[in-house]
């Protein structure tokens, strides 16, 4: 493989900048741009988690680009397995890409997104499955997020997959075990051994695919959807909630037509906040697509916060939004309670629903408190044994775990009618497939360069 070089950290101003190389020649690179302090650094006997202090220069003019610390990884023992080094620059733009365009210009090649990463998988030091989860680590938004993804890292995930592919391999000898010597009458012994072992692996699969829906709350939020009639208080509750004017709040009925989205942390629990278009019957045609595209989310909603103005009385409107989410998980808002004028029906109508209800007000902040505990109490983030058991939060895992499941319970019924274990065996290997396409032993070069491609540059 060619030598890679490329700048590690953010864009912009900071107290440090890393410009990453790897490749066989890394050092070959390096050492016509780095003139270390050490006038006897030995450049022929490198040693690993070493760090040298020195200069960045021109290797044609020598004139010193910055001042730098040089680490030395030597292979194997580096992230990616092959000679790395990583210049630690002064941060700003500038400086950082002086010293990139010296490694390009010495020899090495301009990094792809996640080729180092990319790299330590092809190499074997980690799996498909821990590479997916260094760029989850990066994308974290809430520290249960990246709890699991650092689960995921270690291996958790992979060697829970390799445990049952290991049964499955194991059914999988005794088949062929049967196939090749019929004189002993085995099959019958077989099937009930794969039978028992199959049921088995199932009930650990049904496990790690339920378990997507407590890691699609730590990786994607709760998704949560504001409801309600125009001047409601769905914007005014947003801003709240976000502290900032994120959305427009105005006497004029219909000033939010399209969602707002914005991601929260409210007690640990990721909230992903969907403020909508007021729900009522309009003429205006950009007003109703934002109508149409409200109650759509509604149906998608992990939870949703409805919004009643307790001034006025309940209308079709507001009728047809119970309606919407009758059956939802939802907090209904009883907006402008501090007011004298409140209609004491609508209160005792919302209050007899079978919902979670609160007295509120956007002006005097009343409620807030008490809708974020409701919150916390639905969505115990907490709850989620992140040490005491292994979490899917990626959505290509939790599909082909789904697939799995699938092909097993068609061979479970096939072993159960009598059908020859040899026919059986075409479903254990589709399963292995599936499951390799999660930890990477057998997975299409489309899908890595495609995993890959959603990595940030010099990761």
């Amino acid at each position: 493989m060619s030598t890679i070089a490329a700048i590690a950290t953010a864009t912009g101003a900071g107290g440090i900048g890393i410009i990453r190389m790897s490749g066989e020649k890394s050092f070959d690179v390096l050492r016509k741009i780095f003139v270390p302090q050490d006038k006897n650094f030995n450049w022929d006997n490198i040693k690993g988690y070493t760090i040298k202090y020195g200069h960045i220069v021109n290797a044609n003019t020598k004139e010193k680009i910055d001042e730098v610390l040089v680490s030395f990884f030597k292979a194997p023992k580096s992230y990616t397995t092959e000679n790395m080094c990583e210049i630690n620059s002064h941060g700003g733009t500038i400086v950082e890409r002086k010293i990139l365009e010296q490694c390009l210009e010495n020899g090495a090649d301009l990094a792809e997104p996640g080729e180092f990463t990319k790299r330590a998988f092809l190499n074997g030091r980690i799996d498909l499955s821990q590479a997916e989860s260094v760029i989850d680590i990066i994308n974290a938004k809430s520290e249960g997020e990246a709890k699991a993804s650092f689960s995921q890292l270690q291996g958790k995930l992979s060697i829970e997959i390799n445990d049952i592919r290991n049964d499955l391999l194991e059914i999988a000898s005794d088949i062929e075990a049967s196939v090749d010597y019929p004189e002993y009458d085995i099959e019958e012994t077989t099937n009930e051994k794969a039978i028992k072992v199959l049921e088995n692996i199932r009930k650990k699969l049904i496990d790690l695919e339920n378990s997507f829906e407590n890691g699609k709350i730590l990786k994607e939020g709760v998704k949560t959807v504001i409801v309600g009639k125009p001047n409601a208080g769905k914007s005014s509750l947003l801003n709240k909630i976000l502290n900032e004017d994120r959305a427009i709040v105005s006497d004029y009925a219909g000033t939010t037509r399209d969602t707002i989205e914005e991601f929260v942390n409210i007690g640990g629990v990721p909230l992903k906040l969907i403020d909508t278009a007021g729900i009522r019957k309009t003429d205006d045609y950009v007003e109703k697509i934002g109508v149409k595209k409200a109650i759509e989310l509604i149906q998608d909603a992990d939870l949703v916060i409805a919004i009643f103005d307790v001034t006025k009385k309940l209308d079709e409107e507001d009728f047809e939004i119970l309606n919407l989410i009758e059956n939802k998980k939802c907090i209904l808002l009883l907006n402008k309670c501090d007011l004298s004028r409140y209609n004491s029906e609508t209160i005792t109508y919302i209050s007899k629903t079978n919902k979670t209800v609160i007295k509120a007000s956007m002006k005097t902040e009343i409620g807030l408190k008490e809708l974020y505990k409701t919150i916390e109490d639905m969505f115990q983030t907490e709850d989620i044994k992140l040490n005491d058991g292994v979490i899917v939060t990626n959505i290509r895992h939790k599909n082909q775990i789904h697939k799995t499941i699938k092909t097993l319970n068609n061979t479970i019924e096939q072993i159960k009618k009598g059908i020859p274990i040899d026919i059986t065996e075409v479903g254990i290997r589709e399963m292995l497939e599936a499951l390799g396409e999660i930890t990477g032993s057998n997975v299409s070069e489309d899908i890595i360069n495609k995993i890959f491609s959603k990595f940030c540059l010099g990761k």
